[in-house]
C-alpha cells in the first residue's frame, strides 16, 4: 500500500500500513486497479470519440468509479469487485466496436475472478510501480489524477440532478489516457494539470446550474445550531437530493431532520427550507462525527464522502447511500430510506428543547451580488478594507487552528467569505456588520466554490481591475481531492498569492512547487499574525 492523495496522510509522506482516514491496505489496492482499470478504458474511449462514438451511460458510470476512490468515499473492498468488472466490460465493448487493439497494460488488463487475486493485481500497479519515472513527472501525473477525482465528484453531483456536458466526461478520459503516455514532458503535463482546472471550472458551473436550477438560488437564513424536542434524523455528507427525498419521505412522520458537516448550507435553498421539519444543524465538520454522531440520540444518512469508521454505539444507527460506503453498514442504494425513518422511530429521539446558538447561512452569489451596490459603496468609501476569503477542508491534523485565530484577529473593517467544512473553525462566531453588511458570509459547501469564483469575477468587473488587483486574499485549507481541484482552477484563471496549509500536499515534489511559486507566488501559511501583516501592512 501506497497513498498520499490526501493532507493527512502519514509523516506527511505517504501511508503504507493503513489510511490516517482508516482505509485498509486491500482498499487501497482494489482503488489503484479500479484506477489502472478507467485508465484503460480511457485509451479506448479517446479512439472512440475520434470515431464519433460515445456512450452516456459509460460517461456517468466512469465519474462514479473514479469518485468511489476519493478519499472518505468507499471503504468496503466488496464494492470495487464489480466496479473493475464493469471498467473492463466497458473497455472490452469499445473495442469491439471502434476495431482497434492497444498493447499498453491497462488496455489488456484481464481482472481475476476473486477478491483476493483482485487485491493482488491492485499491489502491481499502485503509485510506486514504475520505479523508472521521473519524480516530477508523477508529481504531475498524481496532481493531475486528484484532480480529475474532484472532477468526477462534481460532475456526478451535477448529473444526479440532470446536468452534464460531455467535454468534462471526455477531457476524464483524455486525462486518464495521458498517463500512459511516456512522451510528454514537463511542460506537457503542467498544461495538462492546468486544463484540468478549466474543466473543473465547467464541471462547477454544471453543479451549481443544478442546485439553483433545482432547488432555487440560496437566500441568508438564520439556523438553529440547538435541537428540537421529538423523533430526529441526521443527515451529512454533501449530497442536496438525497436530502429532498429524506425531507419528502418524513413529511407528517412526527422526524425532525438536522444537517451535520457541509450540508449545512442546504438551509439557504428555498425549496429545502419550505419543509417545516427540516430543523436545524447539528455537530461541526466530519472529523468530529464519531463522537457527535455517538451522541445523537436519532437515526444518521451519510451521503457522498466524508465518512469515517463508525463506532459500535452507532453503527445500527447509521445508512450510507449513493458512493458511499463501509463494511458492516446498511448501504441504501434505492433511495427507498424506510429502513432509516423506522430505525428514527424507534430511538428515543431529543426529549427536550435544547436552545444553542444560530449562524447565518445562505450567501452565495445571488445573494451576495444583490448587494453588491452597497458592497462596491462600502469599499469606495473605506468602510471595507479587505476581503478574505478563508475556506477549504477542515480536518483533524494539528495546525489548523491557524484559521479560527486567523479568523478571530481579521479587522473589524475586513469581510471574511467562507466556504466548505473548514468554515467550522469559526462559523459560529459573532463578527458583527460593516453598514448591514455581514462580516462573516457563508456562501456554501466546497461544491459552491463556484459562486465563490463569480462573486471575485464580479466584483473585479465592478471595479474594473483583474481578481488579482482586489482587496481579496485566498487562505485555504485542502484535505482530499476536491479541494485539489479547485486549486486547480484558481490557478487555470491565473490567481495568484493564494495561502495553503496546514501543509502542503506529499504528491507535489520541490520542482513542481517551484513552478508554482514562480507562476502563481503559492504560499504556505505562517502564522495569522505574520501573514495579516503581509497582506494588510
Amino acid at each position: 500500500m501506497f497513498c498520499y492523495q490526501c493532507e493527512q496522510t502519514a509523516k506527511g509522506e505517504g501511508c503504507t500500513k493503513i489510511g490516517v482516514c482508516g482505509k485498509q491496505p486491500e482498499v487501497a489496492s482494489l482503488q489503484d486497479l479500479l484506477i489502472h482499470s478507467v485508465k484503460g478504458l480511457s485509451l479506448y474511449a479517446v479512439a472512440a470519440k475520434k470515431q464519433g462514438i460515445s456512450d452516456p451511460a459509460m460517461d456517468r458510470f466512469v465519474c462514479e468509479a473514479v469518485f468511489s476512490t476519493l478519499t472518505n468515499v468507499d471503504f468496503d473492498p466488496q464494492r470495487f469487485v464489480p466496479m473493475i468488472q464493469k471498467t473492463v466490460a466497458y473497455r472490452d465493448a469499445l473495442k469491439a466496436k471502434i476495431g482497434l487493439a492497444m498493447s499498453d497494460g491497462p488496455a489488456t488488463f484481464v481482472p481475476e475472478k476473486t477478491l483476493e487475486g483482485l487485491i493482488t493485481q491492485g499491489e502491481t500497479v499502485g503509485i510506486q510501480s514504475d520505479s523508472t519515472i521521473n519524480p516530477d513527472i508523477l508529481s504531475l501525473h498524481q496532481t493531475l489524477i486528484y484532480g480529475i477525482k474532484g472532477v468526477a465528484a462534481y460532475a456526478d453531483h451535477a448529473a444526479i440532478l440532470g446536468q452534464s456536458d460531455e467535454k468534462v466526461y471526455h477531457f476524464i478520459y483524455e486525462a486518464m489516457a495521458a498517463t500512459l503516455n511516456k512522451s510528454l514532458g514537463l511542460n506537457d503535463w503542467v498544461g495538462l494539470v492546468l486544463k484540468c482546472g478549466e474543466i473543473n471550472l465547467r464541471a462547477m458551473e454544471l453543479l451549481d446550474a443544478a442546485n439553483t436550477g433545482t432547488y432555487g438560488h440560496p437566500v441568508p437564513t438564520v439556523v438553529p445550531l440547538g435541537a428540537k424536542k421529538g423523533k430526529a434524523i441526521l443527515v451529512s455528507g454533501h449530497d442536496l437530493k438525497d436530502l429532498e427525498e429524506i425531507l419528502k419521505q418524513t413529511q407528517g412522520k412526527g422526524i425532525n431532520v438536522y444537517t451535520h458537516g457541509e450540508m449545512l448550507p442546504c438551509h439557504g435553498y428555498p425549496e429545502l427550507k419550505k419543509y417545516d421539519h427540516f430543523y436545524g444543524h447539528y455537530g461541526t465538520a466530519w472529523q468530529n462525527q464519531a463522537k457527535e454522531f455517538a451522541a445523537f440520540p436519532g437515526a444518521i444518512l451519510m451521503t457522498t464522502n466524508c465518512i469515517q469508521k463508525p463506532r459500535e454505539s452507532y453503527q445500527d444507527n447509521i445508512f450510507t447511500t449513493g458512493l458511499v460506503g463501509w463494511p458492516g453498514v446498511t448501504h441504501m442504494a434505492d433511495k427507498n430510506f424506510a429502513p432509516v425513518i423506522e430505525k428514527a422511530l424507534a430511538l428515543p429521539g431529543f426529549t427536550e428543547d435544547t436552545p444553542g446558538k444560530t449562524v447565518m447561512v445562505g450567501f452565495g452569489r445571488n445573494a451576495v451580488m444583490g448587494v453588491a451596490g452597497q458592497v462596491i459603496e462600502a469599499v469606495k468609501n473605506k468602510a471595507i478594507r479587505h476581503f478574505f476569503l478563508v475556506g477549504g477542508c477542515d480536518g483533524a491534523k494539528t495546525g489548523r487552528d491557524y484559521y479560527t485565530e486567523f479568523v478571530e484577529k481579521v479587522p473589524a473593517d475586513c469581510v471574511v467569505m467562507t466556504l466548505a467544512c473548514g468554515k467550522f473553525r469559526f462559523f459560529d462566531k459573532s463578527m458583527g456588520d460593516i453598514g448591514g453588511i455581514p462580516r462573516l458570509l457563508d456562501i456554501g459547501q466546497c461544491n459552491d466554490a463556484y459562486s465563490a469564483i463569480q462573486i471575485a469575477v464580479a466584483l473585479a468587473g465592478a471595479f474594473n481591475c483583474g481578481v488579482n488587483d482586489l482587496p481579496l486574499s485566498m487562505i485555504l485549507s485542502w484535505y482530499e481531492q476536491k479541494a485539489v481541484a479547485i486549486l486547480l482552477t484558481l490557478l487555470h484563471l491565473g490567481i495568484k498569492n493564494i495561502r495553503l496549509g496546514p501543509s502542503l500536499p506529499a504528491f507535489i515534489t520541490p520542482n513542481v512547487l517551484n513552478v508554482l511559486v514562480e507562476n502563481f507566488n503559492i504560499m504556505p501559511i505562517t502564522t495569522p499574525d505574520a501573514d495579516l501583516k503581509a497582506i494588510l501592512g
